[in-house]
């Protein structure tokens, strides 16, 4: 019997999470939550059915929903996290993993987290909470992807990388082995990182270089 869930968000990643989660085959979708639309508005066949404020209403409504927060920027996926626990101190969150992905031996995917089409997560990697391991994207063996960090599509990590907490690691880019990403760093588009990058850093190029500084919550998506 499938569980129920309900999808906050109803933009461009959440048709990916939709996609993913109907492929995947494990819940049924009732709705989902956007506070910048209106009732009644669809989203590929899904109808908003509320906004953020009224959570907790639809979840008494149907017992044991689970959420699922489909936003594609790591900082504003955490900020909303937070606003509905503040709402409601019993949700339960989902995971999604698309049924066309290769997850290798001892792989562990904790909540909140999209794996999505076509993407690899080779043998004994940890992948946190509310990460996103984009289309394509390839994370190889032994990796840390800790919590909120995203790879974008396309993008590649070698043996033994860690990428930190809230980091993008943006799209095509590519990462050799036993690199550390710090926390809230982003690394540009088809990049390639040859060395470790430290804590709140914009890089870019072949190799990457350290453009400049950033402030934690730095757009990435624009």
């Amino acid at each position: 019997m499938k569980k129920n869930v309900l999808i906050v968000g109803s933009s461009g990643h959440s048709k990916v999470i939709i996609d993913c989660f109907e492929k995947e085959n494990k819940y049924k979708i009732i709705g989902l939550v956007d506070d910048f639309r209106e009732l009644g508005e669809i989203t590929l066949d899904y109808e908003i059915v509320g906004k953020i404020k009224d959570i907790p209403l639809i979840l008494n409504n149907n017992p044991g929903c689970e959420l699922f927060i489909a936003i594609g920027d790591n900082w504003i996926r955490h900020i909303v996290k937070i606003e509905i626990e503040k709402l409601s101190s019993a949700v339960l969150w989902a995971k999604t993993i698309h049924p066309s992905v290769q997850l290798g031996k001892n792989v562990e995917i904790n909540e909140g987290t999209a794996i999505l089409a076509g993407a690899i997560v080779n043998s004994n990697s940890f992948i946190g909470k509310f990460c996103i391991i984009n289309t394509k994207a390839s994370v190889d063996h032994d990796n840390q992807i800790k919590d909120f960090a995203s790879l974008a599509p396309n993008a590649t990590t070698g043996g033994n990388v860690i990428i930190g907490t809230f980091s993008c690691i943006c799209i095509s880019s590519t990462l050799k082995h036993k690199i550390q990403i710090g926390d809230h760093s982003i690394i540009g588009a088809c990049s390639l990182i040859l060395s470790d990058v430290a804590n709140n850093k914009l890089v870019y190029g072949i190799p990457g270089k350290i453009i400049r500084n950033i402030e934690i919550g730095s757009s990435y998506l624009d």
